[in-house]
């Protein structure tokens, strides 16, 4: 039989050897260990999960693509979970709760609509610090439930803890499809036209205007800012819109793309998985990338280049997708997409080409939150 006094034992002695090791695996100084900021997310992710496989039938399609698959009779189920923190993915100086509860629905259907899908339930957990109270979290569910509505997504449940750290959300999207319209990542073929919706850069030209605001209010916290000129850059940044009415369009003019992915880590990113995951590369048109004019004339106030807004800015959640080139006449001077480049084969290596015509390698590792 299991002695009380021996187990006190046996578990004390082993924290102490459990101490020393861990304190050792979280020492960044250690030169034996890699930083997390070494890796960037995407190979950290690769890390992560190379070594995990599919062992029920059901799980159609797993990490790897904007939703995993799961197949219960007739109708496959698509799942996505994002995760945001506070300090890390928004900063609450600028970004009202509401807009943030609206914003942290769209970045997860936008995964649903990047597999050519339909978003229908939602689960929302929340982890709040003391600091909140019951009429700032119920602002946030405000934008949640307005978020619901608009795109006729349902709240079916989620969870609620105490946090450390201020307020970490994360929402789960189930959506549906049939078989046949869904689209992953791995479809380009050689020759395919690479098309984006909408405009890019916008959400990182916004960030820009609201970090220098914020930084002159804690200059001067008397100080009124004129925001008129930014807008529509701000509207990007904070209540972001995914692009139902693209998946609408697309099924109109009975068009399935060849693959599709959201645009949340910026456009250079995006075309970096679809040539991984198709076995193509890419060749994108500097001078194609659609950018809105206030986002260019932030850019050149700020004095950085628009091409690497839309490159590398992201959370614009438009849709990147390729198309076979008989489709192009469906879409030829259609306002809200745009032919951007198109498919080559694999050993040509992704590239952007420039007005003048030189060729420049595109590279991106996403998201940095790990330095």
């Amino acid at each position: 039989m299991f002695k009380i006094k021996q187990f006190n034992k046996d578990y004390y002695g082993l924290t102490f050897l459990i101490y020393p090791y861990f304190c050792n695996m979280l020492d960044n100084k250690n030169s034996s260990k890699t930083s997390l900021s070494d890796l960037g997310e995407f190979a950290l992710i690769n890390h992560l999960t190379k070594k995990f496989g599919l062992e029920n039938k059901s799980s159609h399609m797993g990490i790897g693509d904007d939703a995993a698959i799961l197949q219960h009779g007739n109708k496959p189920t698509l799942i996505s979970t994002d995760l945001l923190i506070e300090g890390v993915h928004f900063d609450l100086s600028y970004m009202p709760l509401k807009h943030l509860g609206y914003k942290a629905v769209m970045v997860n259907i936008s995964d649903i609509y990047a597999m050519n899908s339909i978003p229908q339930q939602i689960t929302v957990s929340i982890a709040v610090s003391n600091r909140f109270t019951l009429e700032a979290v119920e602002e946030l569910y405000q934008g949640i439930n307005l978020a619901c509505k608009n795109y006729k997504v349902d709240l079916i449940g989620g969870d609620t803890s105490s946090s450390t750290k201020g307020l970490i959300l994360s929402v789960s999207v189930l959506g549906c499809a049939s078989e046949k319209k869904i689209v992953k990542r791995d479809g380009a073929k050689e020759n395919d036209l690479l098309v984006v919706s909408g405009d890019l850069g916008g959400a990182y030209a916004g960030l820009q205007v609201l970090e220098r605001e914020k930084a002159v209010f804690k200059v001067n916290p008397n100080t009124q800012p004129d925001l008129s000129n930014y807008a529509y850059s701000i509207e990007r940044q904070l209540k972001p819109e995914a692009r139902k009415d693209v998946i609408e369009l697309l099924d109109e003019l009975n068009i399935v793309p060849t693959s599709m992915i959201d645009v949340s880590d910026g456009l250079s990113s995006e075309i970096l998985h679809l040539s991984k995951a198709s076995k193509v590369s890419f060749h994108l048109f500097e001078e194609k990338i659609p950018i809105d004019p206030e986002v260019s004339l932030i850019c050149e106030e700020f004095k950085f280049n628009s091409t690497t807004a839309a490159l590398n800015g992201g959370e614009d959640y438009e849709l990147l997708f390729t198309i076979d080139q008989k489709d192009f006449d469906k879409i030829k001077n259609h306002p809200l997409l745009t032919v951007i480049g198109h498919a080559c084969d694999n050993k040509a290596g992704c590239q952007l080409i420039t007005g003048l015509g030189h060729q420049i390698e595109i590279s991106a590792q996403g998201w940095q939150s790990f330095s």
